[in-house]
């Protein structure tokens, strides 16, 4: 079930940017990504952060995935340059369409690694890192990145990192338009505490229109990410895209303007049964799948008994694909009882 490295990489065709979901730990691995790629043909998937270190010298293979998750970018987490390009170079062969450097975590395991929302305040070191890696691929190489940190959160602050790493060859920024603090605050809380501040966003794209800028952070619902592809080129969507990922369901035909057919909820699942099936005869466990899944009813009739179900029958030893059909039946149980 994993991709073979390829060594040839001559046709490269530019990537549909305008929705992307965002590189989240623990949340958007291989399975995550097979589910939302039934959804949306055009969503732009990320993988969760990798280090250089994990790939480099790692015992698992930590490039692997599905070719059915096309197009699909690697997001790295270092600042070594000689390793960075290492990566990206394995990145190439095994045929990702784009390579990401993480300028944007906060977390202090990352800060003692010397990579993520740190590097902000090594600009120079950022457009090395960049330079190089562009030396070695010839896929896109792009930053992900905050609009500030701690107390250099001016505007000046943003325009000089996006200026020195620009004229390293980098032309395509996701900005979470929120600033990190580095110390004080959890990953969670820097999730939400900062302010949004999506003018500063905006003024980013209009004062360098030759690049390509998508906006992160916030953003809950299609209509939100329409308006906010009025005034910059994409839009990265994080925990709604994982917490009801049926929202992808509408990409294609609403930003992308693409005349397909939508699959209805119970479609999803079935085009996912052979796939769980299949990783459950590699000797996988169902809720290694099934916690992608849970979210897929959000807000309808039933949908408690849903997740109950799987949550509670999922983990245990031998559970099949039996698990996610009575999900299926309890829910629809519980739906008519709420409707009587």
């Amino acid at each position: 079930m994993s991709q073979t490295p390829i060594a040839n990489h001559d046709t490269i065709t530019p990537l549909n940017r305008r929705f992307s979901v965002a590189p989240m730990l623990d949340w958007t691995d291989r399975h995550y990504r097979y589910f939302a790629r039934l959804m949306s043909a055009q969503t732009l998937l990320y993988t969760e952060m990798v280090t250089t270190g994990a790939i480099l010298h790692g015992k698992g293979d930590y490039l692997a995935y599905n070719q059915q998750e096309h197009p699909l970018a690697l997001q790295l987490g270092g600042s070594n340059p000689v390793d960075l390009a290492a990566c990206a170079l394995k990145a190439q062969q095994y045929g990702y369409d784009e390579v990401n450097l993480n300028v944007g975590c906060p977390s202090d395991r990352v800060q003692n690694g010397r990579f993520g929302a740190c590097l902000m305040g090594e600009a120079a070191l950022v457009a090395q890192c960049v330079d190089v890696m562009r030396q070695v691929v010839d896929i896109p190489v792009t930053v992900k990145t905050r609009i500030g940190i701690d107390v250099q959160d001016s505007y000046e602050f943003l325009t000089s990192f996006i200026d020195t790493v620009k004229a390293a060859g980098c032309d395509t920024f996701i900005v979470h338009a929120r600033k990190a603090w580095l110390q004080g605050l959890s990953p969670k809380e820097n999730r939400e505490i900062p302010p949004l501040d999506y003018e500063r966003v905006y003024q980013l794209k209009r004062d360098y229109p030759e690049l390509h800028i998508s906006i992160n952070g916030g953003i809950t619902s299609i209509e939100q990410a329409k308006a906010q592809l009025e005034q910059l080129d994409g839009v990265m969507v994080g925990r709604e895209a994982y917490q009801n990922p049926y929202i992808l369901s509408q990409v294609d035909t609403a930003l992308c303007g693409l005349g397909t057919p939508v699959l209805s909820r119970e479609q999803v699942i079935e085009k996912l049964l052979p796939y769980i099936e299949a990783h459950l005869a590699n000797g996988g466990r169902l809720n290694h799948i099934s916690r992608h899944i849970i979210g897929l009813y959000q807000g309808l009739p039933g949908s408690r008994a849903w997740r109950r179900h799987l949550s509670e029958n999922a983990h245990k030893p031998g559970a099949g694909t039996e698990v996610i059909l009575q999900a299926l039946e309890k829910m629809q149980q519980q739906a008519n009882l709420l409707q009587d």
